[in-house]
């Protein structure tokens, strides 16, 4: 399995991570060691999740918890001012949060991949309206955060 693989598998079960985090209240340590046990790389009722990359599984889940304040304020400036994000789905937002995380605190990713991917994340629960929509707030946020990559080129 490539390396884009593991990450790709690491960026979905963050979002997951992330998402039982907040409906089920539970804290960092828990969660890391329940997902690295039970769920990434394993069987679980019929589904087989991919093996990911660990470390980088980490730093995006222990990353959005370390400043989720923030990320939450920006992710709310990005979004449409009738639908915040406390209206939004939780799978949504903890896309968006992982998402976040990784534009700002990961600049050896491209952000064109970031988007990608995380749209890609969003397919998998959603239908192609939230994932556009997760493509525009992730462009928008991108742009800003990172407007060097987004320079037109002659």
């Amino acid at each position: 399995m490539s390396k884009a693989d593991r990450r790709a598998a690491a960026r979905l079960a963050a979002a997951q991570a992330l998402y039982e985090m907040e409906v089920a209240d539970k804290g960092l340590a828990d969660i890391l060691t329940e997902f690295e046990t039970h769920w990434i790389g394993r069987e679980v009722e019929g589904e087989q999740y991919n093996p990911a990359e660990l470390a980088f599984f980490r730093d995006v889940v222990s990353g959005v918890l370390n400043d989720q304040v923030a990320i939450d304020r920006s992710l709310d400036e990005a979004l449409a001012k009738s639908w915040p994000l406390k209206r939004i789905e939780a799978v949504m937002r903890a896309i968006l949060r992982a998402a976040f995380y990784e534009l700002k605190g990961r600049s050896d990713v491209p952000a064109r991949v970031v988007i990608a991917e995380y749209v890609d994340v969003a397919a998998a629960f959603f239908g192609p309206e939230e994932s556009g929509m997760v493509n525009a707030v992730l462009d928008a946020l991108a742009r800003e955060i990172r407007p060097g990559e987004f320079v037109a080129r002659a």
